[in-house]
């Protein structure tokens, strides 16, 4: 059997591929033309974020049984199109939960005690003391939307910093809750008492710009918006207004709307918002994890 890689995985992964008799062929992120020709003849496409699956793909592929996302989000693959051949589509879940939960505080502490301003500020020959006046973390109340894996992982995390949990998810599990003495609230209570702000749901048409100009008004100036999740769940628009007026303290993206991001989108002039390139997953652990789960369960789908 033949399985495309079309994404970068970690060594081990193709090993591991290669150890069960598959012939694989890998190609970095090919553009849709070149993918309509790769996938004529095989069994299996692995991906990640990138390329798109779409159903005009899937249609050129009248062998394919397994369609594997070396990650969480399937957002980039037609999942009724996929349904409709009878296609298996699979991800790696766990892979990357840690991974993004430690991002979340990195990209938190990061601008509460606004480490990238100050760092601009050095590089500029300012010594800017003064206007990096930040926040602690302790005693703080940290508001998780989404309570699934990294939600989890997020909460443990805010435990050691001693901060308050509160937790909304349409699919509450208070047993779960009560390991990271996290409390269950409506989405409204949350962003009002929250001093931080974590984002970990998925990307749904119930998702869409979920945090928009209503939210963000209900959120404390002093709060902090992260967003480690999918970009279109932030109506970035209503964002970039509402740190521009100081609605709220700050905010930390490491999705957007548009990825990339435009190189002159406003969210790039802004000091209290501090950006990264979709790196919730980019660690070394992460990536083995994510490529090796995702090798295996494809390599299982195949044989069954």
């Amino acid at each position: 059997m033949k399985v495309l890689v079309a994404a970068p995985l970690h060594e081990k992964a193709f090993e591991v591929l290669k150890n069960a008799g598959l012939e694989v062929v890998y190609e970095e992120y090919p553009r849709e033309e070149k993918l309509l020709e790769l996938v004529k003849d095989v069994d299996a496409i692995i991906v990640r974020s990138k390329p798109k699956v779409t159903r005009k793909v899937i249609e050129n592929a009248p062998k394919l049984k397994v369609i594997g996302r070396a990650g969480v989000g399937l957002d980039n693959i037609d999942l009724e199109a996929a349904k409709e051949r009878g296609i298996q589509v699979l991800n790696a879940p766990a892979a990357a939960s840690r991974s993004t939960a430690e991002l979340v505080f990195a990209l938190l502490l990061t601008v509460a005690r606004k480490v990238a301003f100050a760092d601009r500020k050095m590089r500029e020959g300012v010594w800017a003391k003064k206007q990096a006046l930040g926040l602690e973390l302790e005693g703080k109340t940290i508001g998780i939307i989404g309570f699934g894996r990294i939600g989890y992982n997020v909460a443990k995390i805010a435990n050691a910093f001693g901060m308050r949990i509160l937790l909304y998810d349409p699919y509450p599990n208070e047993e779960r809750a009560k390991e990271v003495s996290g409390t269950f609230v409506d989405l409204e209570t949350l962003l009002r008492e929250s001093d931080v702000v974590t984002l970990h749901v998925p990307l749904l048409p119930s998702t869409k710009y979920l945090i928009n100009e209503e939210k963000l008004k209900l959120m404390k100036p002093t709060a902090i918006l992260i967003n480690a999740a999918r970009g279109g769940i932030v109506e970035e628009r209503a964002l970039v207004k509402a740190l521009q007026e100081g609605w709220i303290y700050g905010a930390a993206l490491d999705v957007f709307e548009e990825e990339p991001l435009p190189k002159d989108h406003p969210l790039t002039k802004l000091d209290n918002v501090v950006l990264t390139p979709h790196i919730g997953a980019s660690t070394r652990e992460a990536q083995e994890r994510a490529g090796v789960e995702i090798a295996e369960k494809v390599i299982q789908a195949l044989k069954s």
